[in-house]
């Protein structure tokens, strides 16, 4: 029983411990693209170089949020614009029009792009992920080689113009990072002041890319243009019904990953616990006593407790259960048959030069009254014996 209850209490402190480490590393733990996540696909890592260059990151998740937060000295960021639902698409462009700051569309789609950038349109995924700035944008060009392709590409010729008959006009649209012909960023100037960032592919914003190529330095360029960075993460409620995922998913499902892991270290550390506790180091052995008492004392020992606790009835009956066991053996009964008044007592009278005298009360008679009646019994035993063993 005590090494079930260490082991339930091994149990729980390392359950405890588990559950501890997850509550302090949640807050390290957002997600897709969230700059507060340290995880290979959060953005905490740009986050943290803009800090450093000034830039001040607020996280929003709701598109009314993100408009009131636009303005001339801000950044936009809205990191899934085709889960927006019309009128979040409406707010959103209403902060273009009128803010006079950036906004930034990572990998907006046809779903998106008529509301928050009319007259771009995509043209298919780009085919490698690393491509070449080939423009005169300055972010661009400081920027270098960049991880922009592996998402969508974008064009403004119009749908239904033969390709090469139509061009933007001069000076309106910036196109960097060709894929095939058509740009994966794009530059479009807003009437106010301001401009807007088509962005075909998020890699140069995670964690586990940023470091590649020159995706920090254009990341950089693009979101610390103004003092102020409103990172828009939209929330189930601002989400377009059409646009979520339509499985359902299950309990394992909605797990974090890191838990099988977790559970696993603690069933690994529950065994060992248990193989710790449980472990027997060669065969039993006996061990000598540190002191050796004589019987006389034990039996003085026994007595006194037996005194103390008034319990005259256990020590009469001791003393005549062993006085008719050794009665037993000196007059041939069989040891099942000592405790047996019939076959004992008539035996022991056989020995006894004047017969049996009240042998019966005497080996099986009631508990003494006193301590006096006590003495007396234990004396009359031993006088039996005695005469039993000389006869």
């Amino acid at each position: 029983m005590r090494r079930i209850r260490r082991a339930l209490t091994t149990l729980a402190v390392l359950a405890a411990g588990a559950i501890l480490l997850a509550a302090l590393d949640s807050g390290t733990r957002h997600g897709h693209l969230d700059p507060r996540s340290a995880d290979p696909s959060g953005s905490r890592a740009v986050a943290e170089l803009l800090k450093a260059r000034g830039v001040t990151t607020r996280v929003v998740t709701t598109a009314r949020e993100a408009a009131d937060a636009a303005g001339p000295r801000t950044t936009l960021l809205v990191t899934e614009p085709d889960r927006l639902g019309t009128p979040q698409r409406s707010a959103i462009r209403s902060a273009i029009d009128l803010s006079g700051g950036r906004t930034v569309l990572l990998a907006a789609s046809a779903h998106s792009l008529p509301d928050l950038a009319p007259g771009i349109r995509t043209k298919g995924d780009a085919a490698s992920d690393d491509l070449d700035p080939a423009c005169t944008l300055p972010a661009a060009t400081s920027a270098g080689r960049a991880s922009t392709g592996g998402g969508l590409r974008y064009t403004t010729t119009p749908a239904g113009t033969p390709a090469g008959t139509a061009k933007p006009p001069a000076g309106t649209v910036t196109a960097c990072y060709p894929s095939g012909g058509h740009p994966t960023l794009l530059l479009l100037p807003a009437g106010t002041g301001g401009d807007t960032v088509l962005l075909g592919s998020e890699t140069i914003l995670l964690n586990e890319s940023l470091a590649e190529q020159g995706n920090a330095s254009l990341a950089l360029q693009l979101l610390g243009s103004r003092p102020n960075l409103v990172w828009y993460l939209p929330s189930p409620a601002d989400s377009d019904p059409g646009t979520g995922p339509s499985e359902e998913k299950s309990l394992f499902d909605l797990i974090p990953a890191g838990w099988s892991w977790a559970l696993l270290q603690l069933f690994v550390a529950a065994a060992l616990a248990a193989l710790w506790r449980a472990r027997r180091l060669g065969p039993l052995v006996t061990e000598r006593l540190p002191v050796t008492i004589r019987a006389s004392e034990a039996t003085e020992g026994r007595a006194r407790l037996y005194r103390k606790a008034g319990a005259r009835d256990r020590a009469a009956t001791v003393l005549r259960a062993a006085t008719r066991e050794r009665l037993a053996a000196l007059v041939g009964v069989p040891h099942t048959q000592a405790h047996d008044p019939a076959a004992l007592v008539s035996a022991v009278s056989a020995r006894l030069a004047d017969g049996s005298g009240d042998l019966t009360t005497l080996l099986f008679g009631p508990t003494p009254s006193d301590d006096a009646a006590l003495v007396a019994l234990a004396d009359h035993l031993d006088a039996l014996e005695r005469e039993v063993r000389t006869s």
